[in-house]
């Protein structure tokens, strides 16, 4: 862990495609709702939040660590059809011992769509790996 430091930046792009709306989202539950719009649906937003949070700072840790998302707090500002891109871009702004505190942002091709924090904490596999293998 030693070589994490508050500032680190890392931005990742991704196609917007009908497989991350909001309509797909619905598709693929068993729910009547009707009508959803062919945007970029929030639960793949802050999947890909979290995604370039983890990227950014796996390299960082040491032999074993691993990160796990805890905590999102996200807004989803503006709405991206399929076709567009996106930017996602997760700066490390706070280390507290294990927790890791990142802002996290999204950028269409023509605005900001998200913004927030997200905060994961370092663990060591192999103990991760034992206590969920006796949960399960």
């Amino acid at each position: 862990m030693s070589g994490l430091q508050t500032g680190a930046s890392r931005e990742l792009t991704f196609p917007i495609t009908h497989a991350v709306t909001a309509a797909a989202v619905f598709e693929r539950l068993p729910l009547n709702v009707p009508n959803m719009p062919r945007v970029w649906s929030t639960p793949d937003m802050i999947e890909k939040m979290e995604a370039v949070c983890a990227v950014l700072v796996a390299p960082l840790l040491a032999e074993g660590q691993i990160t796990v998302g805890a905590r999102n707090d996200v807004s989803h500002l503006a709405a991206t059809p399929v076709g567009m891109t996106v930017r996602v871009r997760a700066t490390l702004a706070e280390i507290d011992g294990r927790k890791l505190t990142f802002n996290v942002e999204a950028f269409d091709e023509k605005e900001k769509v998200g913004e927030g924090i997200h905060v994961r904490f370092v663990v060591d596999s192999a103990k991760f790996a034992k206590k969920l293998a006796e949960k399960s």
